[in-house]
């Protein structure tokens, strides 16, 4: 297997990070607000998060009826390529592309994460996830797809070979942490009609034996991180890393 390496034209779309939590009775949307304060002059976009609840009622008459409440904040930096979602049951933060590396990712969401858990005191952390959405442009004509992947839909030979369209889940529990990689892949719109674009989606969750404390919560995810990579190399071939390096 390759060892995990930066890529110069790296595919990923979208990088996220959450944490969920169970925050104490008492924190409502006045002590998010607080959080929000204090990251403003950095994200200053903010719109609420809601929550839609619906209900069906069955009796002489039948009937449904609709809610909505909000649950937290979503803030974005004026070019709109970092977000933070501040909830009531997590935070989280995400990447758009361009993508710069893991250490500068990590350590504004890190930073981020500080204030949330100085205002909110979170009694426990219920799940962790990292999420990396990354999207492969191949160009055409494309002899056979496992000249650039190691994953992916095989098709039976008794069945035409051609396909326009597919989507592909996989769920593979990681025995060295307790992790759950759940790979998605599919085949959407290209950037322009000389290419075949293809997602290749890793979600790593962790949803057992979490640590409550800074160092175990980080040392964590950086060995989640870890795992992502090793699973992307797995998914890729040489010639997918030549047209990325």
């Amino acid at each position: 297997m390759q060892a995990p390496k930066n890529y110069s034209r790296a595919p990923i779309t979208e990088a996220l990070m959450e944490i969920q939590v169970k925050l104490p009775p008492e924190v409502r949307l006045d002590i998010l607000a607080q959080v929000y304060s204090s990251i403003q002059a950095e994200y200053p976009h903010r719109e609420e998060v809601l929550l839609f609840e619906g209900q069906m009622m069955v009796g002489e008459e039948v009937g449904a009826t609709a809610s909505q409440s909000p649950i937290g904040y979503i803030a974005s930096h004026d070019d709109k390529k970092q977000i933070l979602q501040l909830r009531l049951d997590s935070f989280a933060f995400s990447r758009l592309a361009p993508y710069d590396c893991w250490e500068n990712f990590r350590d504004e969401a890190k930073r981020v994460w500080n204030i949330y858990k100085s205002v909110t005191d979170p009694e426990a952390i219920a799940r962790l996830a990292l999420r990396y959405i990354n999207r492969l442009d191949i160009p055409l004509p494309v002899g056979d797809i496992k000249e650039y992947l190691r994953t992916f839909p095989e098709v039976s030979p008794d069945l035409p070979q051609g396909l326009s369209g597919y989507f592909m889940q996989l769920q593979i529990p990681q025995q060295s942490l307790g992790t759950m990689l759940v790979i998605n892949q599919a085949i959407v719109s290209p950037p322009t009609p000389d290419f075949v674009s293809i997602i290749l989606d890793l979600d790593l969750f962790l949803e057992e034996d979490i640590p409550n404390d800074e160092i175990g919560l980080w040392h964590i995810l950086e060995q989640m991180h870890e795992q992502k990579n090793i699973a992307f190399e797995a998914c890729i071939t040489d010639r997918t890393r030549e047209s990325i390096n």
